[in-house]
């Protein structure tokens, strides 16, 4: 009985954060290629920044992570940690209260079940009096509580020892009216002496990226690993990455010191012989940036191909940049103002629209005395060209301007090659002084994707919704369109000067009042319950060719087009009309010979690093999948 007594009062040996991953740390095969116990030498660069996590002189850690270097397993080993070896009260705040449910089952739980230390800790949720639901789970002397940032009560209830904040860059900028979600959390944790916070995220956009800002204020340490043939260390920078003519599998790593190529497997035997650096002086914050050239599960050639893939486009290599290169995006100048839009106009109309154009959506916006509309074409790769920009005048509480709205958004547009098209999907603002009347116009005309749409501000929402919301007095279904993530894109796209994939084409009728109403706003920062929000801001009184534009792009991504099959179908349909001229050919990737001197300049755009995953760039725009455009 007194060794048993002496048994349970026995202090557990000193164990750290990567020590006990490595002990009692199980892969579950729902959300591993390599299910099993857990090893560190899969991701060596894991070992310093969890000692860091359990380390007792650190209050703050820092993860500025690219994709694919196994950020979220670390914080589940952050919280087993927690849970088994040292129990505390803990947070984990995901950007919303779905993805936080989302970690909760899909994570968490499989964690929970496969890992043998803990699945005797937190209770089976099927058991009564368990104390174990999705969002809080607890465990003998602590308890966990799962968040979203957009949830003001969560962030400011009971006092809290752990605090992890997940993807900080895609939280709101203030958690309902309280404030910034992170330094709510991060309040509650003042109490305790030995607190501990973890932050992570893939940076955004520079000067607004939470993660970099809280990185700067840490000693921001990098990984460097040594060279497989004169061994000096370095770290590891996309710049240095050597391809031949655009292709993927000649991607080679480039030492920067004595020019020595090398492949995959001793770029990993590197990784797993490297080290932490720190650049500025400890002062309780430990900081560490990561980019997917480190990863493991990553090869050089993909890599290299979503690059490939990225640059062809302003977004995309936004994106790439962010999670590939775990660096912010700094926009090349926020004004337009110097670009000669009218020099750029061509020779079409409506009636003599280029071939390239394979489908038309329109935006309509509503003022009290008319309707502005405008037709936009598109192409491969998004190539977009402005068909025809109309006005209605008339009052919008009465029929006829709609009637007019309605007959014209029915005309038949038509290419030189003979073929005829319709606009496929036009979007009216709803959210101007005549909601009702859009409400009217848009009921019955789903067939024809004919929408009620209301413009949603602020960065990182969705350019088109999931689903519809149908909260009205009409019962007509409203998408909330994310506006500024639409002008980010349209704006980049209007600085790009070579026709190809993004490029914006005018027609001859195109204005100047035109143009200076599409480039009628600029970006704006400013402090909203201290934190640095990035929002749009116009500058002029007349922005509606703007608003236009915004929603016939919204209405494209709504539609989610398969536009190889629209242009296979409609190649059919010019043989069977017997077309003279020949429809314009499918474009195919095209090599190009580049010297390293190229690729490192084209590489290293206003130190635009680059990281994006294959299925981003099939879905670029989150788009939903499926649409009657795709079953032409």
């Amino acid at each position: 009985m007194v060794q048993k007594i002496k048994s349970l009062m026995k202090v557990p040996p000193p164990l750290s954060l990567d020590q006990w991953a490595e002990t009692y740390r199980f892969l579950s095969p729902e959300a591993s290629a390599e299910p099993g116990r857990y090893r560190i030498e899969r991701a060596e660069y894991q070992r310093g920044i969890m000692q860091a996590i359990s380390d007792l002189e650190t209050s703050e850690v820092v993860l500025m992570l690219s994709s694919q270097v196994g950020k979220t397993e670390t914080l589940l080993n952050t919280v087993g940690y927690f849970i088994h070896y040292e129990p505390a009260p803990m947070l984990i705040v995901q950007p919303t209260l779905d993805m936080a449910q989302s970690f909760s089952k899909e994570r968490l739980a499989n964690m929970l079940r496969d890992c043998p230390a803990l699945s005797d800790k937190v209770k089976d949720a099927r058991t009564r009096d368990s104390g174990n639901t999705v969002l809080h789970k607890t465990f003998p002397q602590g308890h966990l509580t799962i968040c979203g940032a957009n949830s003001p009560a969560s962030l400011a209830s009971r006092p809290i020892r752990v605090v992890l904040l997940d993807e900080v860059d895609r939280y709101p900028p203030s958690a309902g009216s309280e404030g910034d979600p992170v330094k709510l959390a991060l309040k509650r944790s003042k109490t305790f002496w030995n607190s501990k916070a973890v932050l992570v995220s893939s940076p955004t956009n520079k000067g607004s990226s939470r993660i970099e800002s809280a990185f700067q204020e840490t000693d921001q340490r990098h990984y460097l690993v040594p060279c497989p043939a004169c061994g000096k260390f370095q770290k590891l920078e996309f710049k240095q990455v050597i391809f031949e003519k655009e292709d993927p599998q000649t991607a080679r790593y480039q030492c920067k010191y004595c020019d020595k190529q090398f492949k995959d497997a001793e770029r990993w035997e590197a990784v797993r012989n490297g080290k932490w650096q720190a650049t500025k002086p400890f002062k309780g914050k430990a900081g560490f940036h990561l980019n997917e050239l480190y990863s493991s599960w990553s090869l050089l050639s993909e890599i290299v191909e979503n690059f490939l893939e990225a640059k062809k486009l302003p977004e995309t290599l936004k994106t790439f940049v962010n999670t590939t290169l775990a660096e912010t995006w700094e926009d090349q100048g926020e004004g337009i103002e110097d670009i000669e839009f009218l020099k750029r106009r061509e020779n079409y109309s409506k009636d003599n629209l280029p071939n390239e154009i394979l489908l038309l959506t329109a935006g309509v916006d509503v003022q009290d005395n008319r309707l502005e509309c405008e037709v936009v074409g598109w192409g491969f790769d998004e190539e977009a060209w402005s068909v025809e920009y109309k006005i209605f005048y008339g009052d919008p509480s009465t029929l006829e301007i709609w009637m007019r709205l309605d007959e014209y958004l029915r005309e038949v547009f038509k290419r030189r090659d003979g073929l005829k098209l319709q606009i496929s999907s036009a979007a009216i603002d709803s959210g101007g002084h005549y909601t009702q009347a859009v409400y009217t116009f848009c009921k019955g005309k789903a067939s024809r994707r004919v929408c009620a749409v209301k413009g949603q501000a602020g960065q990182g929402k969705a350019i088109w919704p999931k689903r519809a919301g149908i909260r009205n007095s009409a019962k007509v279904p409203l998408y909330m369109v994310g506006v500024d993530s639409a002008k980010d894109i349209i704006f980049a796209r209007l600085k790009i000067e070579k026709k190809g994939p993004g490029y914006c084409h005018f027609p001859i009728s195109a204005d100047e009042e035109y143009f200076q109403q599409l480039t009628a706003e600029r970006v704006v920062y400013s402090y909203n319950k201290g934190v640095l929000v990035r929002s749009y801001k116009a500058y002029r009184a007349r922005n509606e060719a703007l608003d236009c534009r915004v929603y016939a792009y919204c209405c494209f991504v709504g539609l989610n087009a398969n536009l190889k099959t629209i242009y296979k179908k409609q190649n059919e349909m010019l043989k069977t009309l017997g077309a003279k001229e020949q429809p314009t050919p499918e474009p195919k990737e095209e090599a190009k010979e580049e010297t390293k001197e190229e690729i490192k300049t084209e590489t290293n755009i206003q130190k635009k690093p680059l990281n994006i995953q294959r299925n981003n760039l099939k879905n670029r725009h989150d788009r939903p999948r499926g649409g009657f455009v795709n079953s032409w």
